[in-house]
């Protein structure tokens, strides 16, 4: 095991929930080594960025909210009769732009059939997600836009916890910029996920999901 690999390992070890561990100057293979070693490290982030290295933490309060997006898409989809595959937190990255980034979760929707069924993705041959999911309490995901602009990820949706407010991003040119709602979904607005998202805190999940499907035949 590369020595900063177990360095890092013995850190992460000890950080408390939503908390970042930031190093500048990490080579790519380090990266590579650090990635393979926190694989399976439950509740853990690594981006990478032209030599910075970010390592998050997760939380409950960020489970929650990963766990209910993803579950609203899956019921909005079958609603709607939509076509959907889920790659949870993959992660994309290319050696030639030096850069990686896992995200809390992601949908193919408009590349549904052809991704469907695939263990391995390339993001230099195939397509990225249309959707990534990145719950944020501490405006960490900001890094990472410019690295999913790289990768051409059409679409980000921002989950702001401490705010209880969903920013919807789209990609234009090589920046995101707000909007209105979902280019995949629609009726999916950031207002109308924070809302469900709020109502599942408060009658719990099974009831807001089954006031989701409702609202989704309409």
């Amino acid at each position: 095991m590369p020595t900063a690999a177990a360095t890092i390992r013995k850190s992460v070890e000890h950080m408390p929930p939503a908390s970042v561990l930031a190093l500048d100057g990490v080579a790519w293979d380090e990266y590579l080594a650090i990635l393979e070693d926190l694989e399976s490290r439950p509740g853990v982030r690594v981006t990478y960025d032209r030599g910075r290295l970010d390592v998050v933490t997760t939380s409950a309060g960020h489970e929650r909210w990963k766990e209910f997006i993803q579950d609203v898409v899956r019921a909005v989809c079958q609603a709607r009769g939509i076509a959907m595959e889920s790659y949870g937190g993959m992660t994309q990255q290319s050696r030639r732009h030096l850069q990686g980034a896992e995200a809390d979760t992601c949908f193919y929707i408009a590349e549904a059939d052809r991704m469907r069924g695939r263990d391995e993705i390339d993001v230099t041959r195939d397509p990225p997600p249309d959707i990534v999911v990145e719950v944020d309490k501490a405006s960490q995901s900001r890094r990472k836009l410019p690295i999913y602009a790289t990768f051409g990820v059409p679409e980000v949706w921002r989950c702001l916890v401490r705010e209880n407010r969903v920013e919807m991003l789209q990609l234009r040119g090589d920046a995101y910029v707000p909007a209105p709602s979902s280019r995949f979904l629609p009726m999916l607005t950031g207002e109308v996920l924070a809302r469900f998202v709020e109502r599942s805190g408060k009658e719990g999940q099974t009831a807001a999901l089954n006031a989701v499907r409702e609202w989704a035949k309409r």
